[in-house]
């Protein structure tokens, strides 16, 4: 009986060994596929639009006002390198999700809960990615500045004006997503 266990176990240990060897080790790793992202579902989109248009009549109602110009850039995604557009939507996600975590009266907070789970999404999908493909990416001068910019105005803006850049914005970001998810075809 000690014998046949002793064979079995090898046995396992040969087949498991040869399979391993048989399978190349990169398909083992999980490929970086963004393609869900070139075309954003329609429901999706219609989610983000309504939460936009309720904070915009929102924000109309209460004069606040921002002159945060953080989304005005002087180039376009398109001009960046891939690895640099993944960068780019994976800092702008991290603002979007952030401010959609605010807290937030009821029915914009009921209105939040889609986009926020798709941009989650989205951003753990970017973050697979970056660390797969480029893991020690530095960014171009263009995307420094802009980091720099997002991070300053994260220290000096108030969480109003950083939210309602945020979400007035949110269709730009998903314009990235999709530009970094076309990868070189991104014109």
């Amino acid at each position: 009986m000690m014998l046949c266990l002793s064979f079995i176990l090898m046995l396992v240990l040969v087949v498991g060994t040869s399979l391993g060897a048989a399978i190349p080790q990169d398909a083992l790793k999980q490929s970086c596929s963004l393609s869900k992202y070139q075309f954003l579902v329609p429901r999706e989109l219609k989610a983000v639009q309504k939460m936009k248009e309720h904070f915009e009549d929102v924000m109309l109602l209460s004069g606040h006002k921002c002159n945060i110009r953080l989304f005005h850039r002087k180039w376009s995604t398109s001009e960046l390198s891939v690895p640099d557009r993944v960068m780019l939507v994976e800092a702008e996600l991290d603002l979007a999700i952030a401010v959609l975590r605010l807290p937030a009266a009821p029915r914009l907070a009921e209105l939040r809960k889609q986009p926020l789970a798709f941009l989650t999404q989205a951003r753990e999908d970017l973050r697979g990615c970056v660390a797969r493909e480029a893991p020690s990416h530095h960014p171009s001068g263009k995307l420094r500045h802009w980091l720099q910019r997002l991070q300053m105005a994260k220290e000096t803006e108030t969480a109003g004006c950083l939210e309602a850049s945020a979400i007035l914005h949110l269709f730009q970001v998903l314009n990235d997503l999709r530009c970094a998810a076309l990868r070189v075809q991104c014109t």
